[in-house]
């Protein structure tokens, strides 16, 4: 393996937006998202990130193929599900970076590159001037029928990183699960840094 590791602002990104598509659709069909992609809803999600101003795309590279990413954007550029929870407990989405997606080809975990996702948007965030960074992760029934044996969270790999679980803030997406046939919406809570503690 020959792993690099680079981060692009915005549309300079474009370029990869196909193995980023392909990416999200493979890596978010397992538990616990088990999200059943659609190809024009991802070109439209991931062209939205391209247009926010402070957005990164940290790209993880074996060779020349790409094999995982990691966005992160102002959360004042995010959608209304994203800040509602923060406007609805008085806190501020100016000052909060706010993590996409971190996806990884499985072959590839367990190296270190999770790590390095979390430190170059991290590393964005404090460069734009902004306090904490914040991501959202989906809730499942512990019953689950899709929950693999021994599966275990990534909270405490989230933790060591320095977040913390804020169950209080609430926010709810909506995508079609796995042999579903409709769309239906998902609970997700958010996990805070502050980068400056």
């Amino acid at each position: 393996m020959t792993l690099s590791i680079q981060s692009y602002s915005g549309s300079d990104a474009t370029p990869f937006f196909g193995d980023l598509a392909r990416l999200r659709a493979t890596v978010f069909r397992d538990f616990p998202y088990l999200y059943e992609a659609n190809p024009a809803y991802e070109q439209t999600y991931l062209s939205t990130y391209a247009r926010s101003e402070g957005s990164v795309f940290v790209i993880a590279r074996d060779g020349d193929t790409v094999v995982g990413v990691a966005t992160g954007t102002p959360m004042s550029g995010e959608t209304d599900e994203v800040k509602a929870p923060f406007l609805a407990s008085d806190r501020d989405p100016a000052a909060y970076f706010y993590f996409g997606e971190s996806v990884l080809l499985s072959a590839y975990r367990g190296q270190g590159i999770g790590v390095q996702f979390f430190e170059e948007r991290e590393r964005q965030a404090a460069q734009l001037g902004l306090r904490y960074a914040t991501f959202c992760a989906v809730e499942r029934p512990a019953d689950h029928p899709r929950r693999p044996a021994g599966y275990q969270p990534l909270d405490a790999f989230w933790g060591k990183r320095g977040y913390t679980h804020h169950p209080e803030l609430k926010t709810t997406f909506t995508w079609r699960d796995l042999d579903d046939a409709v769309e239906t919406p998902k609970p997700l809570s958010f996990w805070i840094r502050d980068l400056k503690s």
